[in-house]
């Protein structure tokens, strides 16, 4: 069964040549060029990835991104920005990308983008099934209803902090670079994006943490990335 990736792109050239070309690596292809027409295709179709321009017409491709975000964690979301909209790329992978592309791309790398997306989500759909519990130190994460408990505190947690929390556990004590973090949970290899992954974890520090100013789980290590201690020693 083909794949199928919806490619939201309002300039006409540029749609054109990416619809023949995953129609040539043998995807099938579905196409908007507008924010409400993506949305009303992603609920028609069910892509398994949106290339997702974010200059579009009607509603941009940041608030395409935050709404389909808001009930679908896991569709891949490929964001297309220009050259040097630097915002765009760290708003976007905060709203929940799992990657961009800048114009101009080479078609290498934009399949290589995709293929890597998709694999990506074939993994988590995959990881989904392992929902044991988190646990370490006083805090217990159930993956079953996005919930976690610290003490007699209740909290949700998003897909996102999941994976991240159970990278962590599986590298307990080890010092993990930044890069290396957004490369094997959000697949991006940019040095400029560091700040949405900061973000991540200074929102899970709020969850997990007695003193979120004094991380005892998630510790920093200047310069170079984080290091987890399960039992916050």
């Amino acid at each position: 069964m083909k794949e199928k990736i919806l490619i939201v792109e309002d300039d006409p050239a540029i749609l054109t040549g990416l619809e023949d070309l995953l129609h040539g690596e043998g995807f099938e292809v579905r196409t908007a060029r507008d924010g409400k027409s993506a949305l009303r295709a992603y609920q028609a179709e069910k892509p398994a990835l949106i290339l997702l321009d974010v200059m579009i017409p009607e509603k941009s491709g940041l608030d395409v991104c935050r709404e389909i975000r808001l009930k679908d964690a896991l569709t891949p979301i490929v964001m297309l920005t220009a050259k040097g909209r630097e915002t765009d790329k760290v708003v976007g992978l905060e709203l929940g990308a799992d990657d961009y592309i800048v114009k101009p791309f080479g078609i290498g790398e934009l399949l290589a983008r995709v293929r890597a997306a998709l694999r990506r989500a074939a993994a988590r759909e995959a990881g989904k099934k392992d929902t044991s519990p988190i646990e370490f130190g006083d805090v217990r994460i159930d993956p079953k209803t996005f919930t976690g408990t610290k003490k007699r505190k209740h909290f949700a947690v998003t897909a996102r902090e999941i994976e991240l929390l159970r990278y962590f556990v599986a590298h307990a004590g080890e010092v993990v670079e930044r890069f290396t973090l957004l490369d094997e949970i959000w697949g991006v290899r940019y040095e400029g994006t560091t700040r949405t992954l900061d973000q991540h974890i200074a929102k899970l520090r709020q969850k997990i943490e007695d003193d979120p100013s004094e991380p005892r789980f998630i510790q920093t290590v200047y310069g170079v990335g984080y290091r987890f201690r399960r039992d916050g020693g």
